[in-house]
């Protein structure tokens, strides 16, 4: 399960980028969530140049015990 904190003023910034006509096209947004859902210990980094997504990089730790 993936937990997500809120983060002050996003709501806003949302509504904002709505209002401008600013949108995540869905396959960015299905290909960041599979990135998260299929990792157990890392990150997760998405690289924005000029407003759009450019590059989705993801960091696996693998734990040996």
């Amino acid at each position: 399960m993936v937990a997500i904190a809120k983060t002050p003023g996003l709501e806003e910034r949302q509504a904002r980028s709505e209002k401008v006509g600013k949108q995540i096209p869905m396959d960015i947004k299905q290909r960041v969530l599979f990135a998260i859902a299929n990792i157990e210990y890392g990150s997760v980094e998405v690289i924005i140049h000029g407003g759009k997504v450019v590059q989705i990089e993801c960091r696996e730790k693998i734990r040996i015990s």
